[in-house]
């Protein structure tokens, strides 16, 4: 038998999947509700303690909270100044999310390691 704490999990989940869908489909014709699921599915990963996949985490933006639809309001950079670098730049609020660019071959090599 599961626990409560487990099956509110997997439906806070289910509902984060949900509203990033609903948010990506609605941001053309209405960017404000856009906006709005995303502030739902945060606090519903708060309140549910669960975190917000990475695939999803890319596309929102820590400080406004917006959803970062490139070419819209969002700009991506490739930099390679110490190393390869994506960075987001939100339109909005100008803030700058930077991730770096792993070769599979590092990666292999770092598991190997370990």
């Amino acid at each position: 038998m599961l626990s409560w704490k487990i099956i509110e999990k997997e439906i806070a989940k289910e509902r984060i999947e949900i509203l990033f869908d609903l948010a990506k489909k609605t941001f053309n014709s209405n960017p404000k509700l856009a906006n709005r699921y995303i502030q739902l599915m945060r606090k519903i990963a708060m309140k549910a303690r669960v975190k917000i996949p990475l695939k999803y985490k890319l596309f929102i933006c820590k400080k406004c909270n917006s959803l970062l639809i490139p070419g819209k309001n969002c700009r991506v950079r490739i930099k390679s100044e110490k190393g390869t670098k994506v960075t987001f730049t939100c339109l909005n609020c100008n803030s700058i999310k930077r991730y770096p660019v792993v070769k599979e071959k590092t990666i292999k090599n770092l598991i190997k390691l370990s």
